[in-house]
């Protein structure tokens, strides 16, 4: 099988797909160790430092569902394919500026921008993609999801090792690897993803915002809970990687390639935790609900205690790598749960506009953790446990494990 048009979809084609969240992840999660570095090299403060990570993240958040709608109507292929060259490109700029300027923070962040931007047209639009290729059989779609988003995940635990790694040679070296990723990306998607022809014309833009408002007022209810947890989870997520980052070094004692493997032991558990889950779920909407409010328990917990096991190592990765493992079952549920129960026409708008939430807990996770881990630390993490309850009690309410006879799509929630 050379292609996505085959009856069966190819190996290389979900290797492709599976590799532009990589690329992406990479092109984020990558520098987290080495913010360190950044922030002496470079001269900045490590608010500064958080915002190397915020802008690549607030570009995405608005861009995102302009490349959902744009992917709907001319194809994901048109939108993938420039929105990798522009991650590129991204990379380039913010490498060249470290290299060869006195005071490069300026140019980081427009590369960082340019990154965010070929990140919005990108990992997004896979979501919709897996569900175009596999139609309507839910169980292949949720196998192939939890595929895409393990990749994503091993993406994470790659992350600190490699980025370590390539800072320990030449602390800008991270920045210029992103286009070279982004590079091999380019090449299989060109090769092997061919998607389905269109037989339909596209949906004008006036019937396209009345159907998408139609969505939003017909299953706001569930949606916007997937996309607040989404919001959550990411903001966690991040804040925890930025504190443990600076903890490693200062209270542990942890540099380099060293400090980059310790970094991966949580994210590991995410992979694996995800991995598992997305061969598990097979589309069955009250085994996702269970999982969504479990994680959410256990995530609630393990963040609360962080801050109380920080000086003690062993304790702060187990805890960490517990809270990851919660996270990694979440992820490839809630991608299913809304790729599953969108119909086709509004698919890429809707998860792009989830995708787009993901983004906002990236952007803000670093920044407000740089504010409070020196002043407010413990009470911080309760705050997000507490949080994390009100996204449990949001996910019993407002996510029905049955669907509802007369609801005029396949959808993941209440009518």
């Amino acid at each position: 099988m050379n292609n996505c048009n085959d009856k069966k979809i190819s190996n290389w084609c979900v290797v492709s797909m599976a590799s532009i969240p990589l690329v992406m992840t990479l092109g984020n999660s990558m520098l987290i160790p080495v913010l360190p570095i950044f922030e002496k090299e470079v001269g900045i403060t490590s608010f500064q430092t958080s915002m190397i990570i915020t802008s690549y993240s607030i570009a995405s958040i608005f861009l995102i569902p302009v490349a959902g709608y744009l992917s709907d109507r001319f194809g994901r292929k048109v939108v993938i394919l420039p929105s990798l060259l522009i991650a590129l490109l991204g990379g380039l700029v913010a490498g060249f500026a470290s290299w060869k300027m006195d005071d490069p923070f300026t140019w980081i962040i427009i590369g960082r921008v340019l990154q965010g931007i070929g990140a919005a047209g990108a990992a997004p639009i896979i979501l919709p993609l897996v569900g175009d290729l596999y139609k309507d059989d839910d169980k292949k779609t949720s196998s192939c999801l939890g595929l895409i988003e393990t990749s994503n995940t091993f993406g994470k635990v790659l992350s600190p090792i490699m980025g370590a790694m390539f800072a320990a040679y030449l602390w800008y070296l991270p920045f210029f690897s992103i286009s070279v990723f982004s590079l091999i990306s380019i090449v299989l998607v060109i090769f092997f993803i061919k998607v389905p022809k269109k037989k339909e014309k596209p949906v004008a833009l006036k019937t396209f915002i009345k159907n998408t408002k139609k969505i939003f007022k017909q299953e706001g209810k569930w949606i916007f809970t997937v996309f607040l947890v989404g919001i959550y989870i990411m903001l966690v997520l991040f804040a925890v990687l930025f504190f443990l980052s600076d903890s490693l070094e200062k209270t542990h004692g942890l540099y380099g390639v060293k400090k980059g493997f310790v970094l991966a032991i949580p994210l590991l558990t995410l992979c694996i935790a995800s991995f598992i889950t997305g061969r598990k779920i097979k589309g069955e909407l009250k085994v996702m609900k269970v999982i969504m409010t479990v994680s959410l328990i256990l995530i609630s917990v393990s963040v609360s205690l962080i801050g109380f096991v920080d000086e003690r190592l062993i304790l702060l990765l187990s805890v960490s790598s517990f809270m990851g493992l919660s996270i990694g079952a979440l992820l490839p549920t809630m991608d299913a749960l809304i790729t599953e129960n969108i119909e086709k026409e509004e698919r890429g708008t809707i998860s792009s506009f989830y995708s787009s939430s993901r983004f906002i807990g990236v952007a803000a996770g670093p920044p407000l953790m740089a504010l409070v881990m020196n002043s407010l630390l413990n009470e911080s993490f309760i705050g997000a446990g507490i949080l994390g309850i009100g996204m449990f009690l949001s996910v019993l309410f407002f996510i029905q494990s049955e669907k509802s006879p007369t609801s005029t799509t396949n959808q993941g929630g209440s009518t």
